[in-house]
């Protein structure tokens, strides 16, 4: 069926699922972004920790990832480090991104866990066999802000993904045209149809993209990433719109 449950929302069903970055420099920051989170109809949050000054610290990012469950305890909580190549801020160690990911695992306050494909598998696997004993989710993603690969190549990845034991696999590819947009649409669509048999996210980025953030319910993209305020990817849509038109989209389609 595609699906999967993370604390009572089922993500692959209905209405795409709507995640917020949280993407602080600060704890500061991070405390106001979730503040804000508290009060809005968000299914998922995201903590973008490459943003985090402090993220070499371990005691800070503990105490940082403290305070964000402390204001948004019942929201389902994605961690993320975002490489550098991947569009992240900046660069960790093979070593420290794995013990940064295990940490988080042994807080018990996150829910879902992404994993880059482009680590090694070694470096994959500890982290994934470290999080199903912890009950907490993997998404294994890839992300390309230079163009959009042929779609062989999104198929192939995505299916990787999945051979590898992720819950979610995971694509965000940059246009440099509509043909682009279209070609990413039609592999999400060839990928959720034929292929997988876990939950997929798929976007197209920046203003070209924008479309693709909208209709995951008619292609199979099942989470789209909006903002309230600092976006974490060109093209996200302001959540409050993005809500209404998801709404829109799936009243017309039933």
């Amino acid at each position: 069926m595609n699906t999967l449950t993370v604390k009572n929302i089922k993500i692959g069903a209905g209405l795409p699922k709507v995640c917020v970055p949280l993407t602080g420099t600060t704890k500061q920051q991070l405390k106001q972004q979730a503040e804000e989170l508290k009060n809005t109809n968000v299914d998922f949050a995201e903590w973008r920790a490459d943003f985090f000054h402090d993220v070499d610290h371990p005691f800070e990012v503990r105490e940082a990832l403290h305070l964000i469950h402390q204001i948004i305890p019942d929201i389902p909580l994605i961690f993320t480090f975002r490489s550098f190549d991947e569009g992240g801020e900046k660069e960790i160690s093979k070593d420290t991104y794995t013990q940064l990911n295990q940490s988080m695992i042994d807080s018990g306050k996150v829910d879902l866990i992404d994993i880059e494909l482009s680590h090694d598998e070694t470096t994959i696997k500890n982290i994934q066999t470290y999080a199903k004993k912890s009950h907490v989710f993997t998404i294994l993603s890839t992300h390309n802000f230079q163009y959009t690969p042929p779609k062989k190549e999104m198929v192939r990845s995505m299916v990787r993904a999945e051979k590898l034991g992720a819950d979610l696999s995971k694509i965000a590819v940059m246009p440099k045209n509509m043909q682009d947009v279209l070609l990413l649409l039609e592999a999400t669509t060839e990928l959720h149809q034929k292929h997988l048999t876990i939950p997929l996210i798929t976007m197209s980025m920046g203003q070209n993209g924008i479309i693709s953030r909208l209709t995951g319910e008619l292609f199979g993209s099942a989470i789209t990433f909006g903002t309230v305020q600092e976006a974490s990817a060109p093209g996200q849509v302001p959540i409050q719109d993005l809500k209404q038109i998801l709404e829109m989209i799936h009243r017309i389609h039933r």
